[in-house]
């Protein structure tokens, strides 16, 4: 009989007894991870009643790949984009929070005689809440759809980002063995540095590289391909001096701006949670129930400080932010937990060897408590807030309630800032570009042409030829390029107070050009021949080329934004394409008789046939409606559809396969296809550019320009609710709407 490797009976063991406690847990309706920890306590060395894992090493090594699989995953379902909706309520929230908690959470371990080190990591533990927990909650208790729940999604996805970046701040702290602000400093503009570099390349070339290569992938090319990609960079992250968590994650990232995003994570799901289950079963082999009840006290402390502490600082954090007082409890209570992220943390301490042994336990101790506290804490968030009213002065409830009415009053952005906001996208994006290059011409190009070229001077203009002939577009579009929008074209007509900021504007950032290209050209040649001869030929060289060098820019421009874009632009057409075609040859034969039930939710629910249209977009017909018993034959198009009605819908089985969604989507249902994010709270002002002055809102269309309604108008001191249609706006109108976002955008840019 061939001898069976250790690794396969441990994997088997681990597999069975993760499949044992899941079905267990699931059964009594309780997060799936705890049940992975509970089965790596059973196999692990510290519970003798069942067999036990015998290779830890390597299933420490499959550990280390669950993590990696774990970020990439959380990478694909994040997104740049969703980053800069998440919007400054959720942003300020999530920063007093983490703040507060990782700062008390460092001084309470040293309150309680740990090390630093111990400390900072029980700081960066406590940072995250766990979106697992959080949404099985909301589902449970029927809350997601409140606006509070939005606020803590938001606040959700700011934490994974900080916490991410804490990983690498504390993996260079525990490598360094110092904690210096100059060097933590440096730590933070490398990261950002390479961030920006990575997605910019990222976006550039991924998106290209999988469009061109579409007919050669098929599903298996697709998930290697990813998991390649996924690998490369955190080999890249680990060279650059980066966490092999930091470099899946942005390969996750990347890949979320892509056309292929959710193939990707359908395909990669499998493998996430097949290395992941490996991954928590092996964070519980390292319980030690002697550790947890030596370290009792510091268990319940840690587990007070979540709940309490997480309570405390998100409550104030929505409050500055200005959310009401009872939205700003309920967000509290509903963070007061340890996340996922606080077991990967922990077990980088230990692989580092930075932590000790106890922190583990005390971790999964509160992590256990705090997720079965969770559901209750929602749950009584309200009356807990009712209590507080109550509690509190009166006056003191009137003065929140007062801050939070006037953080509402946004005023409109000031052209000023547009303008500078644009100038300071062209600076950081190009010159992040430029400094790449240049340290690619410097650390490869260079030291190779002096190997292979004779003579040092030809080796040199040979590499200053090519690198700034790579980086000439970036150096036209950091010192010509200007902000293609309204606000500076009326900033440079106002030639009185505007002209003159905006001329030494665009001298200052030609100075910044120039002494970058002095910088450049400095390392290949001394720095007289620099100041003499190279700059101003290589200067000379871009003036003459500008109109060659600025078409080929807006080219490379052009592919990054099809690129960024491309994603939605796919979502949009797959949504067009799904429409019936009137046009289209079918065959009446082919069509049949299928009986729906119409849902008690349904979106449709109360219109005619005529507004919904159905025959007109997806060619099916409509042959009766059974309402109880009554029989309605062949309806007409004043006929309405009322919940639990019986519709005879005639059709092909391709028409039915398109409309048997749309026919059973709710309103909570399509709301979430048609991606929730994108339905928002807006103001706009009355000014000159939309010309709404004079109208009413029913003669202005905003209605129907933005698919949106407009609730409020703020006139000087005034506030009108719910207006009337015949209200007429006036100059300086603050109008609120809700509608989708790209039309009222567009709407403000008029």
């Amino acid at each position: 009989m061939g001898h069976l490797p250790k690794l396969i009976e441990d994997l088997a063991l681990i597999l069975v007894a993760g499949a044992i406690t899941t079905l267990i847990f699931k059964r009594i309706k309780q997060p799936l991870v705890l049940g992975y920890i509970i089965a790596g306590f059973l196999v692990g060395p510290f519970f003798s009643l069942t067999p036990t894992v015998a290779d830890t090493a390597n299933v420490k090594t499959l550990a280390e790949i669950g993590v990696i699989f774990l970020l990439f995953s959380l990478g694909l379902e994040f997104s740049f984009k969703k980053l800069m909706r998440v919007g400054g309520s959720a942003s300020i929230t999530a920063f007093v929070e983490i703040i507060f908690i990782t700062t008390t959470g460092y001084f309470v371990g040293q309150w309680m005689g740990w090390s630093t080190m111990d400390s900072l990591f029980l700081g960066g533990m406590l940072a995250s809440s766990s979106t697992t927990i959080i949404i099985r909650a909301f589902d449970e208790l029927g809350v997601k759809t409140k606006q509070y729940a939005r606020i803590v999604f938001g606040v959700l996805v700011v934490e994974d980002i900080v916490v991410i970046l804490l990983m690498v701040l504390l993996s260079t702290v525990a490598v360094t063995k110092q904690f210096e602000g100059s060097e933590m400093l440096f730590t933070v503009v490398k990261l950002l540095f390479f961030l920006i570099l990575w997605f910019i390349a990222g976006i550039f070339l991924l998106p290209t590289f999988l469009k061109r290569a579409k007919a050669l992938i098929d599903e298996e090319t697709l998930l290697i391909i990813s998991i390649g990609l996924c690998l490369g960079m955190v080999v890249v992250a680990t060279q650059v001096g980066f966490s092999a968590e930091l470099g899946a994650f942005i390969m996750g990232s990347i890949m979320a701006e892509t056309t292929s995003a959710e193939k990707v994570e359908h395909l990669i799901k499998p493998v996430k949670d097949l290395f992941g289950a490996v991954f928590f079963v092996s964070v519980g082999m390292l319980i030690d129930p002697q550790t947890i009840m030596e370290y009792k006290w510091p268990v319940l402390l840690v587990t007070v400080l979540t709940l309490f502490g997480k309570f405390f600082s998100t409550t104030l954090g929505a409050l500055l932010s200005g959310q009401p007082l009872k939205q700003s409890v309920q967000v509290g209570m509903s963070m007061a937990q340890i996340g996922e992220f606080a077991f990967i943390i922990a077990t980088l301490g230990l692989t580092l060897g930075v932590t000790s042994d106890f922190l583990f336990p005390v971790a999964v101790g509160a992590s256990a408590i705090t997720t079965f506290t969770t559901p209750y804490m929602i749950k009584f968030s309200g009356p807990f807030h009712d209590f507080i009213v109550k509690m509190l002065p009166a006056k003191w409830v009137r003065a929140l309630n007062n801050y939070s009415s006037s953080t509402q009053n946004i005023q409109a952005e000031s052209n000023w800032k547009v303008v500078m906001k644009s100038y300071l996208n062209i600076a950081i994006t190009n010159g992040i570009v430029l400094l790449a290059l240049m340290l690619l011409s410097l650390k490869f190009l260079v030291p190779f042409l002096n190997e292979n070229v004779e003579g040092s001077i030809l080796a040199s203009i040979i590499g200053l030829v090519i690198s700034l002939g790579l980086g000439a577009p970036f150096l036209w579009a950091l010192m010509a390029k200007r902000p293609a929008n309204l606000a500076y074209k009326e900033l440079w007509l106002d030639k009185q107070y505007s002209r003159g900021p905006l001329l030494a504007l665009e001298i200052f950032r030609n100075v910044i050009g120039v002494l970058l290209i002095g910088f450049w050209v400095d390392r290949l040649f001394s720095t007289k021949v620099a100041i003499l001869v190279a700059v101003p030929v290589t200067i000379v060289v871009l003036i003459l080329f500008s109109k060659r060098i600025q078409k080929f820019y807006q080219r490379l421009e052009g592919r990054f934004i099809s690129n960024l874009n491309a994603r939605e632009a796919a979502a949009e057409e797959e949504t067009a394409s799904k429409r019936f075609n009137p046009q289209s040859d079918l065959s009446p034969w082919d069509a049949h008789m299928v009986d729906l039930e119409v849902k008690q939710q349904a979106e449709y629910a109360g219109k005619t046939l005529v507004e919904l249209a159905w025959r007109e977009k997806y060619g099916i017909n409509i042959a009766y409606i059974k309402r109880g018993d009554k029989l309605i034959y062949a309806p007409g198009r004043n006929n309405k559809l009322l919940p639990f009605d019986h519709v005879g819908i005639l059709s092909t089985d391709d028409q039915m396969q398109v409309f048997k969604p749309i026919f059973d989507a709710t309103e909570d249902i399509q709301l979430e296809e048609n991606n929730i994010e994108d339905v928002i709270l807006q103001r706009i002002v009355v000014d000159e550019h939309n010309k709404l002055k004079g109208l009413t809102i029913r003669d202005s269309g905003i209605r129907e320009r933005t698919n949106g309604l407009i609730v409020g108008i703020e006139r000087k001191e005034d506030r009108i609710l719910n207006p009337n249609s015949t209200t007429v706006f006036e100059w300086g109108d603050i109008v609120w709407i809700v509608g989708e976002r790209k039309k009222i955008q567009k709407l403000n840019e008029a």
